[in-house]
């Protein structure tokens, strides 16, 4: 199998003359793109990156974050993509947790770079002038281009780490999740089959590059010899203007943004003609929402796609809007069982309709091997060759996997997974707040709305808390969106939090 430099050079040689770039005024074929990125290459390892090494990217979905993850393809460096929305705390652990080399941020991130303790006497390379914000010895990203440009053969073998993604754990403490170029491929050639992706295929690049989505968008445009269209970040009226502008015939994104996409009052009446392929991932899609896509976009292929960051693909349900709820069967390099709750035996199977943990096998493909340096990780999720997802789901009669919940308490808001823990540990450190039970209750935009139960111990109301939140180190995307103050909150016998009970409704208001 290629490594992903030498995939990268495939489409060069097919389609030189394709564009594969747009970022603003920006277009570059593949051809023209190459340069930028092997000199790309060039710059990170006259900064001393080899082989293995760790290089973090704290940036949004930039021309310059898609060069940086191909550079590190062809020089064998793992690229380390981080929520551009990280405060100093997380992000200082994760380049620590990663012993990263070398970290390339922007305006939106250097902020916390620049009070991260473990960025210190690391490689800092700015990119639009961020430089200047992390304090003295940051390279300018133009800088890193202007030497001589990466030479020889792709570095990299397809067993090598390609890339590592950090994902959310009960503990709020994030977890790699190291996959090679070979499991990166593999999922990439999945994607394009599963969403029927065809040469030259427009697709819309919103989905952040640290996010297994991103990634699979960046690379699957690849595969096709397709253009990839970046967006920094999400915003409704720009997605919208440039599906139009664009003719993207590719858009795959969470359900949080096709409902904000939708309720734009131009909506109806653009051009979206182009979309040929639309898809979603990251948290179920509500039965409403699912019928409005369908009839918006009227699209060829509407695909629900169930998976994660160790294992890119669980199940794929192609025909979203015929059968609301299903995440369908196992994709083309996967296999999946449910297993009877509690159980830790992959051959303890549960019923058709009886709900238990998702898992899929550890042999498939599009599979991990094991988290980064966390043993523990590894003990809770990997047993006898098969990953326990912390899903909760059944088999219908058709054998259609449907997605019901989490086994730990895990949410997902906006497509992003976030711990109660975290916030609950935060909040608790307000004087007035006794206690405090975060819980993700049902939205139609969110998929989760993350909500804080409170028990006050003295005067405070929610702009307080909220403003709390915004002066800790939890980062943006984690505070609550509600807060709800009441009595007690539900506890076992053992003082264990309820939070089932919070989910159904059944607490005493204040």
């Amino acid at each position: 199998m290629f490594d992903l430099g030498r995939s990268y050079g495939l489409s060069v040689e097919r389609s030189p003359n394709a564009t594969a770039i747009v970022d603003g005024e920006r277009r570059w074929t593949y051809a023209e793109w190459r340069g930028p990125i092997l000199r790309a290459a060039g710059g990170l390892e006259r900064l001393g990156l080899v082989k293995g090494d760790h290089l973090i990217t704290v940036m949004q979905n930039r021309w310059e974050a898609a060069t940086l993850y191909w550079a590190c393809q062809f020089l064998g460096v793992i690229v380390t993509p981080l929520n551009w929305r990280m405060k100093a705390g997380e992000l200082d652990y994760c380049i620590q947790d990663a012993e990263a080399k070398a970290v390339v941020f922007q305006d939106v991130s250097a902020e916390a770079v620049a009070e991260a303790e473990g960025s210190r006497g690391l490689a800092l390379v700015g990119v639009a002038g961020a430089g200047a914000n992390a304090g003295a010895g940051a390279m300018a990203f133009d800088a890193l281009l202007a030497g001589a440009a990466f030479e020889g053969e792709p570095r990299a073998e397809p067993e090598d780490s390609s890339i590592m993604l950090y994902t959310s754990g009960t503990t709020g403490r994030p977890k790699g999740v190291p996959r090679s170029h070979r499991v990166e491929r593999a999922a990439a050639i999945a994607h394009v089959v599963h969403h029927r992706s065809v040469p030259g295929e427009v697709m819309l690049g919103v989905m952040p590059f640290y996010h297994t989505m991103g990634v699979r968008s960046l690379l699957a445009a690849q595969l096709v010899d397709g253009c990839l269209i970046c967006q920094p970040r999400f915003d409704s009226a720009m997605t919208l203007k440039l599906i139009e502008d664009e003719r993207i015939s590719s858009v795959f994104l969470v359900p949080t943004l096709f409902h904000d996409l939708m309720a734009l009052p131009q909506f109806a009446a653009a051009d979206k003609s182009s979309v040929r392929h639309v898809g979603f991932a990251g948290a179920s899609m509500p039965d409403g929402l699912l019928a409005r896509v369908a009839k918006e976009f009227q699209p060829q292929l509407f695909v629900n796609h169930y998976g994660s960051s160790e294992i890119y693909t669980f199940t794929i349900e192609p025909n979203a809007a015929a059968k609301p709820g299903s995440a369908g069967k196992a994709g083309i390099n996967q296999r999946i069982r449910v297993v009877r709750l509690g159980s830790s035996d992959p051959d303890d199977l549960a019923g058709r309709g009886e709900e238990g943990q998702i898992i899929a096998d550890l042999s498939g493909d599009e599979a991990f091997e094991g988290y980064w340096r966390r043993p523990d990780a590894d003990e809770t999720a990997l047993k006898r060759g098969w990953y326990f997802t912390g899903d909760t789901g059944y088999m219908d009669a058709d054998g259609d996997l449907f997605v019901t919940g989490r086994t730990d308490d895990v949410m997902i808001s906006g497509g992003e997974n976030v711990s109660p823990q975290e916030i609950e540990s935060t909040l608790s450190m307000h004087p007035a707040v006794g206690e405090v039970a975060v819980v993700g209750l049902a939205d139609e935009r969110w998929g989760q709305r993350i909500t804080a139960f409170v028990v006050r111990s003295g005067e405070v109301d929610a702009d307080a808390l909220d403003a709390h939140c915004r002066n800790s180190e939890l980062s943006d995307y984690k505070r609550p969106r509600e807060y709800v103050f009441i009595k007690a909150i539900p506890k076992s016998p053992v003082g264990k939090f309820l939070r089932r009970m919070l989910l159904a409704g059944e607490y005493e208001p204040e």
